[in-house]
């Protein structure tokens, strides 16, 4: 079992940046591949970035590449997700989520992920 609680969220000016963080419970937090996901009102909830358990291979959906960095301390059981020049569009509710295997092909889709935190959220004003 692994729980996750998101922090960093708030209201930010576009252009501007935020950092979230993601810290999870238990031993084996190296182990898990582990995601970002962002849902915006009346939409689906959608892949941002995904990192594998030791930190070398990431993913990030197209529409974020370039502005956010997702990143890991496997000593402080913790994932971020640095995000940069922030527009509008980014506003969401910004989860974090635990897989336990990773795939190449999957790792957008977030019924790879077992366990979810609750989510913070993130707004941009233009």
């Amino acid at each position: 079992q692994v729980q996750l609680v998101e922090s960093g969220g708030g209201l930010v000016q576009a252009g501007g940046s935020l950092r979230l963080s993601c810290a999870a419970s238990g031993r084996t937090f190296s182990s898990y591949a582990m995601g970002w996901f962002r849902q915006a009102p009346g939409k689906e909830r959608e892949f941002v970035a995904a990192i594998r358990g030791n930190g070398r291979t990431t993913y990030y959906a197209d529409s974020v590449k370039g502005r956010f960095t997702i990143s890991r301390d496997n000593a402080k059981n913790t994932v971020y997700l640095r995000m940069n020049s922030l527009k509008p569009e980014d506003t969401a509710v910004y989860s974090c989520a635990a897989a336990p295997t990773l795939s190449s092909t999957y790792y957008y889709n977030e019924n790879t992920y077992s366990y979810w935190g609750q989510g913070t959220q993130v707004t941009v004003s233009s």
